[in-house]
């Protein structure tokens, strides 16, 4: 329920409706009796009711809407209220804190924000504080591989930036050069990659930011965490490809990156399909 505060901030920020919905997927119980399976059925259901009365509370004073859906998945009736109302932002909460349900959470997730065509703000399982200063967020995280999926979403976090007053930190990760053999290769890619993340802010921009870009080695998210914690962002920003397109590569954008990013980042994600 970490979401509902975002929620409650953009919707008052763009005067907008939120449709706020949870959905009831089918539980296995394949060694369950009738009895426990009949009771177990029940308890999320009563746990899913009264966690939506919760959040109908926090919604109060903004054009709200709240569903309980069974669905056989969680895309499904989040693919039709994108459609039927017109969605302009996804803003997923998660919650659980063992490694077995961030996993989960981060395919349930990351389903979502590969199919929607619209961005998603996840507060993953990770994000252990809630909203603070309004609202506003004050750092801003821009991590990119500088492939096309990845670029389109380098709008959103200069708009994010400039609408925050926000820091503007823009990242690249780069795997681990042998030093030994190719420094000096490794130093060309670090100047070459410095010099395409500053051309990713207009000049314009110069008028209320300075971005602050920086290189790093290793694996892309690993190192995305490292400096968002590094850096105290309250917000990552990711290209991510769409389900139809390769989802296996070993970057920004590949499936383990976006999946881990989402799982573990300590503040919210927001992705924006390529």
């Amino acid at each position: 329920e970490l979401a509902v505060p975002f929620a409650v901030a953009i919707a008052r920020e763009y005067e907008s409706t939120v449709y706020a919905m949870h959905v009831l997927t089918p539980v296995p119980l394949a060694y369950a009796t009738p009895e426990s399976a009949a009771a177990a059925i029940e308890g999320l259901e009563e746990g899913a009711q009264a966690g939506m009365q919760r959040v109908d509370a926090q919604l109060v004073g903004v054009p709200h809407e709240t569903m309980l859906v069974r669905a056989e998945s969680v895309w499904s009736p989040v693919e039709q209220i994108l459609s039927e109302c017109e969605i302009g932002l996804v803003i997923l909460g998660t919650h659980g804190r063992t490694g077995a349900i961030k996993l989960l959470l981060g395919s349930v997730a990351e389903e979502i924000f590969r199919r929607a065509g619209v961005p998603v703000l996840t507060i993953g399982p990770s994000v252990t504080k809630g909203l603070h200063n309004g609202g506003q967020f004050s750092r801003v995280l821009f991590a990119t591989d500088f492939t096309t999926e990845a670029q389109a979403a380098a709008p959103y976090a200069i708009s994010m930036a400039q609408e925050h007053q926000a820091r503007l930190l823009l990242l690249h990760v780069m795997r681990d050069p042998d030093f030994k053999a190719r420094k000096r290769t490794a130093e060309d890619s670090v100047a070459n990659a410095m010099h395409q993340l500053y051309e990713l802010v207009p000049q314009e921009a110069e008028l209320w930011c300075r971005p602050e870009a920086t290189v790093r080695f290793g694996n892309p998210a690993e190192r995305i965490i490292e400096t968002a914690v590094e850096l105290e962002a309250d917000l990552i920003v990711l290209g991510v490809r769409s389900a139809a397109g390769h989802l296996g590569a070993a970057t920004h954008l590949g499936r383990t990156t976006a999946h881990k990013v989402v799982a573990h980042a300590p503040c919210p994600v927001l992705t924006v399909r390529g």
